[in-house]
C-alpha cells in the first residue's frame, strides 16, 4: 500500500497528516494506527534470534519476519540519555535529560489529537509520566531494580533481596500517579517482567472499547542486571554456553552472515575486546560459573518475548493487531558493568545481586566492538523491528540509516499531530528527527546529512558512510563503513583533513544543541 492509498482510509482527523493539528469528528470512525512501542534494557546487537542469537524468541521472531528489521538504528549508547531522546525527538543533550523540560513526549504530543497514552516499566526520568502526557502509568522510575523483590524488604519465610550496593536508597515505583520508594509487592509470584506484561494486557483489555487509538509504550528492564530469572527458564539454557563467549561470537556471527543482516566483505568479525580473556584459559569451574550467568541472561530475554507474546495475542484478540505500529528496539548495547555484590550467592535468586559481565557482552555486541556507554557501535547499534501488516510487507531488511530521533516525528505523521512551541508556560525546542514512513512503506528517505552522539566522555559524528568516534582519553578515530562496519581499521592517519573536518562540524553541534551541558563537555572534545 503506498501513502495515498493508506490515506484514504484515514479518518478526516487523521488526515492532518500532512502537518495541521488533528481534528477528530465526532462519531467518525477513526482508522488512524494503535502504537506499541516496546523497549529492551541493555540488550545486544545479537541477542535476539532474528539478529543471529539462539536465545529462544520466537515472538519477537515472527515480528521480524514479518515487518520490517532495520541493520543501520542508532540508539544514544545509555539508558537515560536514550530514553530522553526517544520520548522527545529531539537530543537530550537540548531537552535535558532527566526533566526533559525543554521538550514534549510523544504522549503529550498524541493525547492531543486524540490518542488513548498508556506506559508501563522502566521510566528513567524525573517527573512521572502521567504529569508527561500519559493516562496511565506502572512500573519502575529508576534505573534497574531486583526482580523479584524491587523493596528494601525480605517477604516471609524469604531471604532479603539482592541489591546493588548497602548503601543504596529504595527504588523509585510509581502506580499511576502515586510515587513508591521501595515497593515490595506481597505477591511471591512477582517478577518485574511478568508484572509489566500484565499491567499492559490488562490496559488493552479495559480500553477495548474506545474507538480512538492507543500507543503503548512498554520499557521492559531485562535483561539489565542484575541477573533474576525463574528456575525453569534458567534450567532450558544451563550448559547451553559450555562452549565459551568465543565459540558464541563465531557462530552468531554465521548466523548474521546466512541471514543477510552483514556481508563479510564489508564486515569482518571484530576481535575478541582486549580486556577478555580467551575462554579456554579459564579453568572448569570458572567456565560452569560463567556458563550459568549466560544462562540466566538468556533466560530474563526468553521471559521478555512471552510478554510480547501475551501483547500480540492480546491485540489479535481485540481486532486490533493489523492496524497496530509495533516497534521494538534496545536502549544501548551490551553491558561491560560487573556490579557483584553477592559473589558468595549464584545468579538467578531473589537474594542474589550480579550482572552477565564484560566478557558475555562483548558476544552479545558480535559483530561490532565495545559496549554501552561508548559510540562504537557495540554501543549505540541496536536491533530495531517494525510490525504494521496494514502498511509494512513482510520480509524486508533495510540498510537505511535511522536514529531514535526519528520515531517521534513517525508517530506525529501518523496520528496527524503537532509538536507543541510551548506546554505549561515551557518553552519547547523544534523535533530533531524525520519520519520513518517512507522506509516502512518501502521507499527510500533522503538520509540524515549527519548523525551526532555525545555522552560524558564518549562522542561520535555520522556522515555518509564515515564514522568519527571517541571514547575516554582516546584520539578520535574515523572509519569508513562502506567497507568496515564493525570498525577495526582506524584511518584518522589516513585521512587526517577528513578527521578534522567532521571533528569540527561535531563541535558545532555540540555547541549549538548542548548549550545547557557543564563548558568542560562543550570544549574537551
Amino acid at each position: 500500500m503506498d501513502r495515498r492509498e493508506f490515506l484514504k482510509g484515514l479518518s478526516a482527523g487523521a488526515v492532518a497528516f500532512l502537518g495541521a493539528p488533528c481534528i477528530s469528528l465526532a462519531g467518525g470512525k477513526d482508522d488512524r494506527p494503535n502504537i506499541v512501542l516496546i523497549m529492551a534494557d541493555d540488550m545486544g546487537y545479537s541477542d535476539i534470534g532474528c539478529y543471529g542469537g539462539e536465545v529462544r524468541t520466537p515472538n519477537l521472531d515472527k515480528l521480524a519476519y514479518g515487518g520490517m528489521r532495520f541493520t543501520q538504528f542508532y540508539n544514544c549508547a545509555k539508558c537515560g540519555p536514550t530514553r530522553a531522546t526517544l520520548l522527545t525527538g529531539q537530543h537530550y543533550q537540548t531537552v535535558g535529560m532527566k526533566r526533559m523540560q525543554y521538550g514534549a513526549t510523544f504522549a503529550e504530543v498524541l493525547r492531543p489529537a486524540g490518542y488513548r497514552t498508556l506506559a508501563c516499566g522502566k521510566w528513567h526520568q524525573k517527573p512521572l509520566p502521567t504529569t508527561r502526557g500519559f493516562d496511565r502509568y506502572y512500573g519502575l522510575a529508576d534505573g534497574c531494580c531486583n526482580y523479584f523483590n524491587p523493596g528494601m524488604e525480605a517477604r516471609e519465610d524469604e531471604p532479603r533481596p539482592g541489591r546493588k550496593s548497602k548503601n543504596r536508597g529504595p527504588r523509585r515505583w510509581a502506580i499511576e500517579d502515586k510515587e513508591i520508594m521501595g515497593y515490595t509487592n506481597p505477591d511471591k509470584d512477582f517478577y518485574t517482567t511478568d508484572a509489566f506484561t500484565d499491567y499492559a494486557v490488562d490496559r488493552l483489555e479495559e480500553y477495548k472499547g474506545e474507538d480512538k487509538p492507543f500507543v503503548l509504550y512498554l520499557a521492559y528492564t531485562a535483561p539489565h542486571y542484575p541477573l533474576h530469572a525463574w528456575p525453569k527458564d534458567i534450567a532450558k539454557y544451563r550448559c547451553k554456553y559450555r562452549d565459551g563467549w568465543d565459540k558464541l561470537r563465531q557462530s552468531r556471527y554465521k548466523r548474521q552472515l546466512e541471514m543477510g543482516l552483514i556481508k563479510a566483505e564489508t564486515a569482518p568479525l571484530s576481535k575478541r575486546d582486549e580486556s577478555v580473556k580467551a575462554w579456554e584459559s579459564l579453568s572448569e569451574e570458572q567456565k560452569d560459573a560463567e556458563d550459568l550467568k549466560m544462562a540466566v541472561y538468556a533466560a530474563m530475554i526468553e521471559r521478555m518475548d512471552v510478554g510480547i507474546g501475551k501483547v500480540v495475542e492480546k491485540l489479535k484478540e481485540l481486532g486490533k493487531f493489523e492496524n497496530t505500529l509495533i516497534l521494538f528496539l534496545s536502549d544501548n548495547g551490551g553491558c561491560a558493568g560487573s556490579p557483584n555484590p553477592t559473589p558468595e550467592i549464584a545468579p538467578g535468586p531473589v537474594e542474589s545481586y550480579r550482572a552477565v559481565g564484560r566478557s558475555w557482552a562483548n558476544a552479545s555486541n558480535t559483530p561490532y566492538r565495545k559496549y554501552k556507554r561508548s559510540d562504537y557501535h557495540g554501543g549505540n547499534c541496536t536491533p530495531f523491528i517494525a510490525h504494521w501488516p496494514a502498511v509494512i510487507k513482510a520480509g524486508q531488511l533495510t540498510d537505511q540509516v535511522a536514529h531514535i530521533i526519528d520515531i517521534l516525528p513517525t508517530f506525529m505523521e501518523l496520528a496527524g499531530a503537532s509538536y507543541p512551541d510551548e506546554i505549561d508556560g515551557r518553552k519547547i525546542k523544534s523535533v530533531a528527527g524525520k519520519s520513518l514512513l517512507p522506509i516502512f512503506e518501502g521507499r527510500q528517505r533522503k538520509p540524515h546529512e549527519v548523525l551526532c552522539w555525545q555522552y560524558k566522555d564518549a562522542a561520535a559524528i555520522r556522515r555518509g558512510d564515515w564514522k568519527l568516534v571517541k571514547w575516554n582519553d582516546s584520539g578520535w578515530e574515523l572509519y569508513d563503513l562502506s567497507s568496515d562496519r564493525t570498525e577495526t581499521k582506524n584511518l584518522a592517519d589516513k585521512y587526517p583533513e577528513k578527521t578534522e573536518q567532521m571533528k569540527r562540524t561535531w563541535q558545532k553541534w555540540i555547541k549549538s544543541t548542548a548549550a545547557g551541558l557543564p563548558e568542560r563537555l562543550q570544549t574537551k572534545f
